[in-house]
């Protein structure tokens, strides 16, 4: 990879790779990328499934964007599953662009998992992999995309295995993401209900039919209009304290 003349040699030189909008390919200075948005690119990379294959991609339907986003290993699909539940995320892509540069030996590249931008219009540069599956090459790509992000005024995030009990309680509301779990009318009831805390269980039972109240409650609880306390902390049940969040508006 020739490096431009006028390039500060003290910082490694990155150049980025990604489809745009009418699906072609292009490569350009990293920092003629910056303002892109890549949130909504498509991925540089396919998702494969072959018999035998020990990683388990797949797709996932995102709420915050209402289209599917990959993913290539259950670690992935459940750092999916806490962008799709964080409140301030308001869209997420897959395998967004290469990073090529040149390690003094041969040129490399490394596609991160995500990106992200946030609702305040910052972005995240997410790569996700296990704490004792990091080898030497991966530590100089991560390294690499850090500072690359740090040149381009994005954030970066190498993440492992989430918080046991975030994640099994965001598993269990994403079941219930997809609009059609709300009912206008039940959502209010809901909502004025939990305008003092209360109980779970209890709580849908004084709306109506539980059979038809907990959808709504459990979609409301992934908005973030209605919260609980310690959703870090304990397993979603029948007692959990639910309330209202920020005036019931997410």
């Amino acid at each position: 990879m020739a490096v431009p003349a006028g390039v500060d040699l003290a910082e490694t030189y990155v150049e980025l790779s990604y489809v745009d909008a009418v699906r072609e390919r292009r490569r350009r200075p990293l920092l003629d990328c910056v303002t892109a948005r890549f949130e909504d690119v498509a991925p540089v990379r396919p998702f494969r499934w072959s018999r035998g294959e020990r990683h388990f991609p797949g797709w996932y339907w995102a709420s915050t964007t209402g289209q599917h986003v990959g993913f290539e290993s259950w670690l992935e699909r459940d750092r999916l599953i806490l962008l799709d539940f964080d409140p301030v995320v308001v869209g997420i892509a897959s395998q967004p662009f290469w990073l090529h540069w040149h390690n003094g030996e041969r040129e490399r590249r490394h596609a991160p998992d995500y990106f992200v931008r946030r609702s305040d219009g910052s972005a995240v540069v997410v790569d996700v992999r296990a704490d004792g599956r990091i080898e030497p090459k991966d530590a100089e790509a991560f390294e690499v995309t850090r500072l690359a992000c740090a040149q381009a005024g994005w954030e970066f995030e190498r993440v492992g295995e989430p918080e046991a009990v975030l994640l099994a309680n965001a598993r269990w509301l994403s079941r219930y993401r997809h609009p059609r779990c709300l009912r206008g009318s039940e959502a209010e009831r809901l909502l004025e209900v939990f305008a003092a805390p209360g109980p779970l269980m209890a709580g849908a039972d004084a709306a109506g039919d539980r059979l038809s109240t907990l959808p709504s409650l459990f979609h409301l609880l992934w908005l973030q209009e209605l919260t609980v306390a310690q959703m870090a902390a304990e397993l979603l049940g029948p007692a959990t304290i639910v309330r209202l969040a920020n005036g019931g508006v997410r």
